[in-house]
């Protein structure tokens, strides 16, 4: 949807993406974010009535925010045929890969609204709604393969595996904020032990996994 309001004789269309990006923008430029919904709008010269026909609150635009960036990632996998075809390793894969190369793009907003704000875990309430959409892109699409495992799936619920890659979306994230290696390589490296300690709990072989991925993380955040 996007609403047309008149500007000094000129019609000026605002859209819910322009107003995330004058959301951001602020937020960068100003290095905080706004305080209220009529700053915000008069900042950026949108009537109230426009703003609040695509946000209630300032949260719901943050919220938003980070659905925007996790579509950006799916749609660039839906795009690529093969994905279809990925065992269920690859697909968590990519799908890190993917979704930390979007956020990498836009790190600069992803580091100050969950670091640099200084606000702690306040900060993963503007994750409630991405949380609810990784959730059911790992029930559709990286557990639909598991089925020659049933007899394991069946004592393990769906819901609480969609749960756990969801955890270590999180851990990840966090390693990403603090990574200051080049082009973020120890990031690619902890997505890959994660997922391949994932996967081999399923397998019923963890031990070793487990032991190199906590070896790893050991190393890069306590030495």
């Amino acid at each position: 949807m996007a609403v047309t309001k008149r500007t000094n004789g000129k019609k000026e269309t605002i859209t819910e993406d322009a107003i995330i990006a004058n959301y951001m923008n602020q937020v960068l430029e100003n290095h905080q974010e706004p305080t209220s919904v009529y700053l915000f709008c008069k900042e950026n010269k949108i009537e109230e009535t426009v703003f609040y026909s695509f946000f209630t609150t300032l949260d719901g635009i943050k919220e938003t925010i980070w659905i925007k960036l996790f579509e950006n990632a799916v749609t660039s996998l839906k795009n690529d045929e093969s994905f279809a075809t990925y065992s269920n390793r690859n697909k968590l894969l990519a799908l890190y890969f993917t979704f930390f190369e979007v956020l990498t793009l836009n790190r600069s907003y992803v580091y100050f609204v969950l670091k640099e704000n200084k606000q702690g875990l306040h900060n993963l309430k503007q994750l409630r709604k991405l949380r609810s959409r990784f959730k059911k892109f790992i029930k559709e699409e990286v557990q639909v393969a598991l089925i020659e495992k049933q007899e394991k799936i069946d004592k393990i619920a769906k819901p609480v595996l969609s749960e756990a890659a969801w955890v270590q979306f999180l851990f990840i994230l966090k390693f990403w904020l603090e990574d200051t290696s080049v082009g973020f390589e120890k990031t690619d490296i902890m997505i890959e032990k994660a997922v391949k300690a994932t996967f081999d709990v399923l397998d019923t072989t963890p031990l070793e996994s487990l032991f190199d991925l906590g070896k790893f993380v050991w190393k890069e955040r306590f030495n």
